[in-house]
């Protein structure tokens, strides 16, 4: 049987065995067999290093002030603090500003004894938009703010900055999206994306940074605090995964000690997002994160205000937080609704066979632009851009595919957009709509060449192939050392050959999900492998999210990629494997190299 038509073809990626000579094979140590193929494969190949990652959580912390400016920062903010001036933590409205925002707030409030000095700011989405705004900084200067401190925004907002400096306002802007051709003139500006910062990690989000800042201060000013510091990691957890930084290094450090701290649940607002997510505590993960927490949070920013969000991670007890939670879970379930009909009404104005997809029109949501926009380059896998037409103006946001930098491309149109920035694959721009043709036209013609000549195929990387009847509990115990996983550091996939399916049913509201019991027949000595001997055959409970088209054609016999998760359900814990991608058994791949 074939694969259905309209289902994506993936290239399947297996990564390579390890050489009979690897030392890995003779390392002095307990690591499994499986866990040292899978870090082999993902460029960790000596001993030494492998131990380094598994030891990642405990080492210690990196010295704030090796980021370029943090000296200054600290300077001018200690003469606010003693001097009683008023200063604004300026923020963004995604999941990562609002943590940055409700982070630096509490630290800074901490250090002062009227907590009225220190005024939390966001910007309106669709009022304000992205970034430091000139009305928004002459509002607040005329309220008697005489610092701003921005964070998660702020590095490509020059114009902006002179503006405050030019009213008498300092300000000391933290950010982590790349730099552009001109820096602002500010106090300090933190990021370590600039060249001349010594600091080792470059991919801080940004409320990793609000947290760096945070620790400089404590550590400048150690009589003003009360405050355990260990409290606002888990917003740098949530800050970080929801905002897809790569979990490696100092990230991977902060978000695992973080989980600890979410899965105390030291906050009222934080066990009443959990309660409406449908999670337990002593069982988050970064995939908790990622699927419930972060969407939530970010549902406010998107279709209300993220101040509704911020309310609920500092909410006092638990009343307030319930009715805050109930509030952004209602918010997110909108957001679903609106993004699929959104998706679908952009799907009909597109070719999806274009070099980057584009894609405008009033009806777009400008919290939904986004959403919209992935899935459209999920689909097609092209980059995609989805713009909410306004009068006068036009406010975009892209995804992208690793071969092709979004943001560099946005750099090259800069002469048609008010403003834009953000990362590889993922920027966000305002444009007049006049250039709007213009603005299509060449960004067609540079997606055209950079992308000319590629296999425009998304890809599956396979970290380890194995038989289906190797997956049991100590498996899972070994691969959970990879956790907290995330970008950079996916969870990772086996690929196990000539699976046969015992039965199969679509499932989800709409069919568009499948649902699977899968066995090793080697195990079985039954059917194709019927000379085969060994134990009865565990069946093990698969899920393949959106193929369920595989329904009315499954093959008895498959190859599958899946990873091993835990299913929680009333109490039980069982295995259960989430399928990647399905082809019918014995289809060549290739080797990765």
């Amino acid at each position: 049987m074939k694969r259905p038509s309209s289902l994506r073809e993936y290239h399947w990626l297996v990564a390579p065995e390890i050489p009979d000579d690897s030392s890995l094979w003779t390392a002095d140590d307990a690591v499994h067999p499986v866990l040292r193929r899978i870090l082999h494969n993902r460029g960790l190949t000596q001993p030494g290093q492998i131990q380094a990652f598994l030891a990642n959580h405990y080492l210690p912390s990196r010295d704030p002030y090796l980021l370029a400016d943090m000296d200054r920062a600290v300077e001018r903010i200690g003469r606010a603090l003693r001097d009683n001036e008023t200063i604004v933590v300026y923020g963004d409205f995604d999941a990562d500003g609002v943590t940055s925002t409700v982070l630096l707030t509490e630290a800074l409030r901490d250090m002062v004894d009227d907590r009225r000095l220190i005024v939390p700011y966001i910007p309106d989405r669709v009022d304000e938009g992205y970034g430091l705004n000139m009305e928004a900084l002459t509002s607040l200067r005329q309220k008697g703010a005489s610092l701003v401190i921005s964070v998660d925004c702020g590095i490509r907002s020059p114009v902006e900055a002179a503006h405050a400096r030019a009213m008498g306002l300092d300000m000391i802007i933290t950010d982590h999206h790349s730099l552009g051709y001109e820096l602002p003139p500010a106090t300090a500006i933190i990021n370590p994306k600039r060249p001349d910062s010594q600091y080792p990690e470059r991919m801080l989000a940004g409320v990793g940074i609000a947290f760096k800042l945070a620790q400089a201060l404590r550590q400048a000013f150690p009589d003003r605090v009360t405050a355990d510091e260990s409290d606002y990691l888990d917003l740098v957890a949530i800050g970080t995964v929801a905002d897809l930084a790569p979990l490696v290094g100092e990230n991977r450090k902060l978000v695992a000690e973080g989980l600890a701290v979410l899965n105390e649940v030291r906050r009222p607002g934080i066990a009443a997002l959990m309660n409406v997510s449908g999670l337990q505590p002593g069982h988050m993960t970064a995939e908790s994160i990622g699927f419930a927490l972060g969407p939530r949070i970010n549902a406010a920013g998107r279709l209300a205000h993220a101040y509704d969000a911020a309310r609920l991670l500092i909410a006092p007890d638990s009343g307030s937080a319930q009715d805050q939670a109930r509030l952004l879970d209602e918010l997110n379930r909108k957001r679903q609704s609106l993004t699929r009909q959104l998706s679908a009404l952009a799907e009909q104005m597109v070719d999806p066979d274009a070099p980057i997809i584009i894609a405008g029109s009033p009806e777009f949501k400008s919290g939904i632009v986004g959403l919209v926009a992935s899935r459209l380059a999920e689909k097609s896998y092209r980059p995609a851009i989805v713009m909410e037409r306004g009068e006068e103006e036009s406010r975009g946001s892209c995804r992208s595919i690793p071969e092709f930098h979004i943001t560099r491309a946005l750099d090259e149109v800069a002469d048609l957009l008010v403003r834009h920035g953000g990362h590889a694959q993922a920027a966000g721009f305002t444009i007049r709509n006049e250039h709007v043709p213009e603005f299509i036209e060449r960004l067609t013609v540079i997606a055209a060449e950079r992308l000319a000549g590629q296999d425009l195929r998304p890809s599956i990387s396979v970290d380890a192939t194995m038989p289906l009847s190797d997956i049991d509990w100590a498996l899972q115990a070994t691969l959970e050392q990879l956790e907290p996983t995330g970008t950079m550091n996916p969870q990772p996939y086996l690929l196990s050959r000539g699976v046969e399916v015992v039965s199969h049913r679509p499932v989800g509201s709409d069919g568009s999900h499948l649902q699977l019991q899968v066995i090793d027949p080697r195990r079985n000595g039954g059917g194709r492998y019927a000379g085969a001997i060994g134990r009865p055959a565990q069946a093990f409970p698969a899920i393949a999210f959106r193929q369920g088209e595989w329904a009315g054609s499954m093959p008895r016999y498959i190859d599958m990629i899946y990873r091993v998760s835990v299913n929680q359900w009333q109490g039980n814990s069982t295995l259960q494997l989430v399928v990647e991608d399905i082809r019918p058994a014995q289809q060549e791949e290739s080797v990765a190299t």
